[in-house]
């Protein structure tokens, strides 16, 4: 039987961030979900196109998601 530690996906990452095929890691901008109505339309807008993590960061979430 062999012995050693198994590669396991971190869920709570996987809910959040995605990998695109370039290998960037997209993620949702907080600030969306609720008092929207003292929020204008061009920022609401802007808060629904998907971010994007800096290098340092992404490092740290592709870590965490072994297969993808």
């Amino acid at each position: 039987m062999a012995s050693g530690s198994r590669a396991k996906t971190r869920k709570s990452v996987a809910k959040r961030f995605r990998i695109s095929a370039g290998g960037k890691v997209k993620m949702n901008k907080p600030g969306r979900r609720h008092l929207a109505a003292s929020k204008n339309r061009k920022r609401k807008r802007t808060l629904a196109i998907p971010g994007t993590l800096q290098p340092m960061d992404a490092r740290r979430v592709k870590d965490s998601l072994p297969f993808g």
